[in-house]
């Protein structure tokens, strides 16, 4: 049987180190930083709710409680550029973390596939 895309990712433990750091990622990237210099969620708030988007998102337990991608992203008026710098960030995660070249472009991906619930809605 063949693993998870969650057991692939490291489990809970890999999928909170990949988010932790793609956060960071996102703190520090100058097309993207301002997004979160009014956030209402504090830095740690903002890893959980990646962490456990992903962990649900993968086949790990459904622990996520946050809103759904659309709800979440409405009004925002997020642009493809912010879009794409998040995806990289996300890549640089995954790379930092040992995460093989196949996983990572699986996880981009599905990724990408949410472009619609996220970019101008």
């Amino acid at each position: 049987m063949t693993e998870s895309l969650y057991e692939r990712l490291g489990g809970t433990e890999g999928i909170t180190q990949i988010a932790s750091d793609a956060v960071d990622n996102h703190l520090a990237n100058p097309a993207i930083a301002t997004r979160y210099e009014n956030a209402k969620a504090s830095v740690d708030e903002m890893k959980n709710a990646a962490a456990t988007f992903f962990i649900a998102g993968t086949g790990g337990p459904n622990c996520y409680e946050g809103k759904n991608l659309l709800d979440a992203h409405k009004g925002m008026n997020i642009n493809g550029t912010e879009f794409m710098a998040v995806l990289d960030d996300i890549l640089g995660a995954l790379q930092k973390n040992g995460i093989s070249q196949k996983v990572q472009e699986e996880v981009l991906f599905i990724l990408y596939s949410m472009r619609g619930e996220i970019v101008r809605v």
